[in-house]
């Protein structure tokens, strides 16, 4: 079926054409859209689906938001099952608290929503000397995260009302010190401990293998001994960087720009200027704005008396504290630096001007004038590149979707070959030999990507070697790749695993042994006899001393009701410890310093756990169901 309607588009786009147009005539493109599931159910809350298309979406905007944050992050643990399942977690619990705020009525006003932007970092290096947002700058920052002003703000007003569903839970937590002291005290116990180990690397010379057993173990478990399905794949990459190699500006554009955009190459006129300030904060009462008045015109009359005492007096009488000591100097300076007052009449001065008493929100002025510095114009030479550079950048976000839906119809429509792409555009066909179906470590970064490999894989892909579709594996990032090569799954001959065969089983043999020794040894020492130990030392959660993960877990979990509590603990490949736990010791008092930093942390960890089994009853109440299995954590 796929196979005609490759050989045959022309065709059916007719066909298409004949049968889609009229029914988009009839149902609307909205009516299209309804009609779809968008994909299959990953999780439901409280009764609404979130589809697969959502998750992919929502996981694509998190890992571009990762990159731009960290440009040398590894990819492949961006895409691996466990950063996905992270993802679907977070839109959950979005939506969980989303359904919450509006069940509770915790609304955002666009009082508070204002003050959040306000305070918001990115948005605030988006404003001009005057104060006011720069529009296009704005429009552009969240046009790159695929989000409008509005989109942008409505977001914003979603994320206040989710974080009142939980701040009232975490906020009014309260871990008092007897609680805390206690949960400390039990945490940070200590224990005596001695310990003997038995590793399996001691008793391997012991293990004796013939070749029997290890023709016997080979043949009952071939799956051990697999080569994996390998492929030697060729690939292309269409993304902003090629797409801009192609482009070449001309010097009546770069001049054009230049002149068009002269402000952005000049460095802002700069001002130096000394003042004298008497405060008179808008909160004072008139009384005293005009006796602050007073003082100001008669500091005016003396200094333009003797202008050149003009530091004498701002470090006599001036009350600004961070200026009056230098004289009243306040360095350079450019427009939007100063309140508006201050600054229009610095900036209507002569170099050694004098101005009027000026009042601003902080009282009243006398300013002096000391240094200009014009503005320089900087040459075209000077900035070519980086205009070439921008131009180069506007134009490939002109041409890339353009490319891009060449590229997506080529590599569909011609699926033998990246040949006709490759001419097209003017791409380079890359290699890669032995990938396999899951990301390996020294491949590049396309060739990690989940879903690259996956339709590599795919059955079309494997047998036919068709190309693969256009796949997006980052922003402006398009990837196809076809196997040339293609190798299954296959069982290794013994004579190549032979070695490995026989040192396997010396281990297991090795560590039966390790086993039998611990359990001989530990049940001679608790019947009395003489226990060869490591000397006894204290440990605890914070100080485990030599004792691995394993020995200081089952050690701290003894139970200690019949002291001295004898135990085994199974290290696994490692072998196995005997373990004597002789009696518990309290914790050492900590210092003040350190008590009050560790019952901050204690109330910081008992918030959490408020706050976590609140959403975990909001996940309840509202019929939480994840139909996605969560993948298994690697060790």
């Amino acid at each position: 079926m796929f196979d005609y309607v490759r050989n045959n588009t022309r065709l059916m786009g007719i066909l298409l054409a004949l049968f889609i147009v009229p029914a988009f005539v009839l149902v609307g493109v909205d009516g299209y859209r309804s009609m779809g599931d968008r994909g299959e159910t990953v999780a439901v809350v409280a009764g609404k689906a979130i589809k697969r298309d959502e998750w992919d979406a929502a996981h694509r905007r998190e890992v571009d938001r990762i990159r731009a944050a960290q440009p040398g992050i590894d990819l492949k643990q961006l895409d691996s099952d466990e950063a996905r399942f992270v993802t679907l977690e977070r839109l959950v619990r979005e939506q969980v608290l989303g359904v919450a705020s509006q069940k509770m009525n915790l609304l955002t006003s666009d009082q508070k929503l204002a003050r959040d932007l306000q305070q918001n970092e990115s948005i605030a290096s988006l404003r001009r000397p005057d104060g006011t947002l720069d529009m296009d700058r704005y429009r552009q920052l969240l046009a790159a995260q695929g989000m409008t002003p509005a989109m942008f703000e409505q977001q914003v007003r979603l994320d206040l009302s989710m974080q009142q569903v939980t701040q009232g839970v975490v906020n009014s937590s309260l871990a008092t010190p007897a609680v805390a002291n206690v949960s400390l005290q039990a945490f940070f116990e200590r224990r005596e401990v001695q310990l003997a180990r038995f590793a399996t690397a001691d008793f391997k010379a012991q293990a004796k293998v013939s070749d029997e057993e290890v023709e016997k173990h080979y043949n009952a478990n071939p799956a051990k001994f697999q080569a994996e399905e390998q492929a030697d794949v060729e690939y292309v990459v269409l993304d902003m960087a090629t797409v801009m190699e192609g482009i070449s500006i001309s010097e009546a554009d770069l001049k054009a720009y230049y002149e068009q955009n002269a402000n952005r190459y000049a460095t802002p006129e700069e001002r130096r200027a000394s003042h004298i300030l008497i405060n008179a904060p808008a909160s004072a009462s008139a009384a005293d704005r005009e006796a602050a008045k007073t003082k100001a015109n008669d500091l005016l009359t003396q200094v333009r008396a003797a202008p050149a005492q003009f530091a004498d007096l701002a470090k006599k009488h001036s009350q600004d504290p961070g200026s009056a000591p230098s004289g009243g100097d306040l360095s350079f300076f450019q427009r939007g630096a100063m309140v508006k007052p201050f600054e229009d009449a610095a900036f209507a001065l002569s170099k050694g001007g004098l101005s009027d008493v000026v009042e601003s929100e902080f009282g009243y002025h006398i300013i002096q004038l000391t240094d200009i510095r014009p503005s320089v114009q900087r040459p075209l030479a000077a900035v070519k590149s980086e205009i070439e550079a921008e131009l180069k950048k506007q134009q490939a976000q002109r041409e890339f979707a353009e490319k891009a839906e060449l590229f997506t119809n080529l590599v569909f429509e011609q699926s033998d070959s990246l040949a006709p792409v490759v001419e097209r555009l003017k791409l380079k066909i890359q290699t890669a030999a032995a990938v396999k179906r899951q990301p390996q470590p020294g491949l590049p970064p396309v060739l990690a990507n989940a879903k690259v490999l996956e339709a590599l894989f795919a059955p079309d892909a494997v047998d036919k070697k068709r190309n693969t579709e256009s796949i997006e594996v980052g922003a402006n990032q398009l990837v196809s790749a076809r196997i040339t090569a293609h190798r299954p799954t296959s069982t290794l001959p013994l004579a190549e695993v032979k070695d490995r065969v026989k040192d396997l089983l010396l281990n297991q043999k090795a560590q039966a042994l390790a086993r039998e020794e611990a359990e001989k040894n530990l049940s001679a020492w608790k019947g009395g006899s003489e226990a060869k130990l490591s000397p006894a030392v204290l440990v605890s959660r914070d100080k485990p001393g030599t004792l691995r993960p394993k020995e200081l877990s089952a050690a701290l979990r003894a139970d200690m009701g019949t002291a001295p509590a004898w135990l085994s603990v199974d290290l696994g490949d490692q072998g196995f410890s005997v373990i004597k736990v002789s009696k518990i010791v309290p914790r050492e008092p900590p210092a003040a310093e350190v008590a009050t930093q560790e019952l901050r942390q204690y109330g910081q960890w008992w918030a959490s756990a408020e706050g976590a089994a609140y959403y975990n009853a909001l996940k309840k109440r509202f019929k939480v169901e994840i139909k996605v299995p969560q993948p298994a954590k690697r060790l």
